[in-house]
């Protein structure tokens, strides 16, 4: 973008989200305060980012007919993606046509929000080193993928997130229950899977990676490695600075590069890797800001939505850490609509805590309500502080 303008103005500069949950909401409001026009897109009414933004409106995205409609009555500038389930052939199109940027590009969106994508391409084009992996259309398929990769395998749909449909499996008889168990968690009817053979890891990481423009090139930039705890495939903590050799930052960085640059584009990009002493592994890549990045609120100059933001309007960007810090999820705990929360102040007198709260319109069980991050002179200081303030939250209904 060569000058920015006014909201709601014939010189706006409108920028689409696809996907409004708590990272977008965080992204339209840093776009807000550079004065871009945001209009937030989701399958549900009142998603978080709709609150805070200029226009929402509620399609299934999947529907290639309805997701084209509202592109071209809205003629967004920019298209940013936040979830995957999108009908991404739309966004091809539109791209292809000069009527709109996609975020980072179409075809990173193609690719990365189906797992055999973006696989075959960082381990089969770009030669980086995965585990062990093949990809089954059935049980049966899974079955002899996992004999021959070795026991214990993953078995994750090729289309899901947030640790839906995956599991683990350590005898070839919990083939089938893995299979039916993928396909209640993926994101379409009878979708293959991809089977991965276990790595002896220390820690995972994820390596925010920024591409912007400096000085009329662009440039790659890496925000210090953030650690992360999962539990089913679903982020539950996450710190930074995570400690690790010099060799293998060095390796990490290598690699985010390469895959970073074959997707293209601008923006954040959450590049998930696996850890272990000086080696280093691909697991994934998000083209865009990343749930465990949330604890940058706490711990940079510029927190991942600041950063993409600033990237996507061409922007110069910062990386610097400026503190250690850590993040604790804050969990629905049950299954109501209009939930409210008690023990705010509680939790805002843990030392250094803030929290979000992302008002999502409906809790589960296991949905992310919110977040809380913490400061520390160590990230296990930071930890106990998020992990402190996160408890305190209490979610009921009402």
């Amino acid at each position: 973008m060569t000058r920015l303008g006014t909201p709601l103005s014939n010189t706006a500069v409108r920028v689409m989200l696809l996907g409004a949950g708590e990272l977008g909401k965080e992204v339209a409001i840093e776009l807000q305060r550079l004065g871009a026009e945001v209009i937030a897109v989701d399958r549900y009414a009142n998603a978080p980012a709709m609150q805070v933004a200029h226009r929402s409106h509620v399609i299934p995205m999947t529907d290639p007919h309805v997701l084209n409609g509202v592109i071209l009555a809205e003629a967004p500038h920019l298209i940013v993606p936040e979830i995957e389930a999108i009908a991404t052939e739309v966004l091809a199109e539109i791209e292809a046509a000069g009527l709109a940027t996609v975020i980072p590009t179409a075809r990173a969106t193609q690719l990365t929000m189906n797992r055999e994508g973006i696989r075959r391409l960082a381990a089969e084009e770009l030669g980086l080193p995965t585990s062990r992996y093949a990809f089954a259309g059935s049980a049966d398929e899974l079955r002899e993928a996992a004999h021959r990769i070795g026991l214990p395998v993953f078995v994750k749909p090729v289309m899901s997130s947030s640790g839906k449909g995956q599991s683990m499996i350590d005898a070839l008889e919990d083939a089938g229950n893995a299979w039916a168990y993928a396909q209640s968690g993926g994101r379409v009817d009878a979708a293959r899977v991809i089977v991965e053979g276990r790595i002896d890891f220390d820690f995972e990481i994820t390596l925010l990676t920024v591409r912007s423009m400096r000085d009329g090139a662009l440039a790659t930039d890496f925000c210090d490695p953030i650690g992360h705890r999962q539990v089913k495939g679903d982020y539950v903590e996450s710190w930074q600075p995570q400690a690790m050799s010099d060799a293998a930052l060095t390796s990490a960085q290598d690699i985010a590069g390469k895959v970073t640059e074959a997707l293209g584009g601008l923006g954040v990009f959450g590049v998930e890797l696996f850890v272990k002493g000086d080696e280093v592994w691909f697991s994934e890549v998000s083209p865009r800001p990343h749930d465990t990045g949330l604890v940058t609120l706490a711990t940079q100059v510029q927190s991942e939505f600041a950063l993409h933001a600033r990237a996507i309007l061409g922007l110069p960007v910062d990386v610097t850490r400026r503190d250690t810090g850590a993040s604790a999820v804050i969990y629905g705990g049950m299954d109501a609509v209009g939930v409210a929360y008690e023990g705010v102040a509680e939790a805002l007198s843990v030392p250094t805590a803030d929290l979000r709260l992302f008002g999502k319109p409906e809790a589960f069980e296991r949905r992310r309500m919110g977040v809380a991050t913490a400061r520390g002179d160590t990230t296990d200081q930071a930890r106990e502080r998020a992990r402190e303030a996160a408890s305190r939250v209490k979610v009921f209904a009402v």
